[in-house]
């Protein structure tokens, strides 16, 4: 039985696709019913634990409340947008961390860029064609990468914007681009990117968000109606309301994935502190290869612990990373062999593909399609910025 706010699970990684039209929102959303037929799905948020009686207690669509027993607990509601205590950024920026931030993201700069066709003003221009993304981590990297190709494309179908500068950002406090990936990846996104004259600024992030844009660490100012949050994430905040032991937000739990005087409660994904065997001392890093293999090995040692096969500790040495960083260029390094361009690019896709648990055919039909007809543009204003909150604890589902 699976207690979940959605029917789908999100294939997250390919949301900036979604974001600048090349995929549909449903490529990567696969059906949990589709997926696991005999699973039953309980529609519904849950709010509560009680250990002592093995119950878990969650709020449905309608609001209604329900209660479930339980003999073996998984815990994997994953993460949700982190939050800095910095003026203004909660009511003025947008996280990226689910659909409906995607779909409003992708609405948003085509609104951007018509009003910006449709304005007189130079200076309101400028501001209309200004995207600011925070965070040069995985997703802010992929984000600004594929977004200033996708303004491009939208410039070349107006005319009166033909002179018009669209201007990116992608600023971080840490050093370079991928600080968590190894360097030649980071070399590699950090040339395309300013290739593509992003305007790649480490060592620097916003102070303060407002109407009018925002100002910057180093005192300057950057009129923009587009700041797009990719700080990174935080364990979804109901892990903190459980009751149980955690380390910065994530849940504790030992080597076998269980919560520690709780044989029967088990743990993995973002919300879970999982110790690092090839690192001790540390927990494994938020990453959906975590998260996937963590997962397997949760369920062979729930099978474990009623008698079929014996459980094992967690461990995994990372086979590489990739990033797609829109177009025909990539950076990767399967087997930690790096890569670059068309290599890497294929390598990427060909990773996603295997990755993903459905919608492969239709995934790699609409990667064809962008390849040879004219991409899909329009606006259709689905989800207004007010139903997606940065502060909001489920990116997934719309306030």
């Amino acid at each position: 039985m699976i207690v979940n706010p959605t029917d789908y699970f999100l294939y997250v990684p390919l949301l900036p696709e979604v974001a600048t039209g090349i995929l549909e929102p449903r490529r990567v959303t696969v059906s949990i019913a589709d997926t696991l037929p005999g699973v039953q799905l309980v529609l519904g948020e849950v709010d509560g634990l009680d250990l002592t009686e093995r119950t878990v207690r969650y709020a449905e669509p309608a609001g209604e409340r329900g209660e479930l027993g339980y003999d073996r607990l998984v815990i994997a509601v994953g993460s949700v947008n982190k939050l800095l205590p910095i003026p203004g950024i909660a009511e003025h920026a947008h996280g990226f961390r689910g659909v409906p931030e995607a779909v409003y993201l992708r609405d948003h700069l085509a609104e951007q860029l018509e009003l910006a066709d449709a304005a007189d003003d130079p200076a309101e221009r400028d501001a209309l064609c200004t995207f600011v993304v925070v965070g040069a981590g995985y997703t802010g990297t992929e984000v600004a990468a594929h977004g200033v190709l996708y303004t491009e494309l939208l410039k070349k179908r107006r005319p009166r914007l033909h002179d018009q500068t669209m201007r990116w950002m992608l600023l971080d406090v840490a050093d370079r681009v991928l600080p968590e990936l190894d360097e030649r990846l980071s070399k590699t996104a950090d040339r395309v990117l300013r290739e593509r004259s992003v305007g790649v600024r480490m060592g620097v992030t916003v102070e303060e968000a407002t109407a009018d844009g925002v100002r910057l660490s180093d005192d300057s100012f950057v009129p923009t109606q587009s700041l797009i949050w990719c700080v990174g994430v935080r364990a979804d905040p109901v892990v903190e309301g459980l009751g149980l032991k955690t380390d910065k937000g994530r849940l504790v739990v030992d080597e076998y994935l269980t919560v520690p005087g709780h044989p029967e409660v088990f743990a993995c994904g973002d919300a879970a502190a999982v110790p690092d065997l090839t690192r001790p001392g540390e927990v494994t890093p938020m990453t959906a290869q975590h998260a996937e293999r963590q997962g397997k090995q949760a369920a062979r040692n729930i099978a474990a612990s009623l008698g079929m096969g014996t459980r094992r500790p967690y461990s995994h040495n990372d086979l590489g990373f990739v990033v797609d960083l829109g177009g025909s260029q990539a950076a990767a390094n399967p087997l930690h062999l790096p890569l670059a361009g068309f290599a890497a690019k294929a390598v990427t896709r060909g990773y996603h593909l295997l990755s993903m648990p459905g919608n492969r055919v239709r995934t790699a039909t609409d990667w064809l399609l962008d390849a040879i007809l004219p991409r899909e543009t329009t606006h259709l204003d689905l989800v207004p910025p007010h139903k997606v909150p940065l502060d909001t604890a489920g990116p997934e589902r719309p306030n």
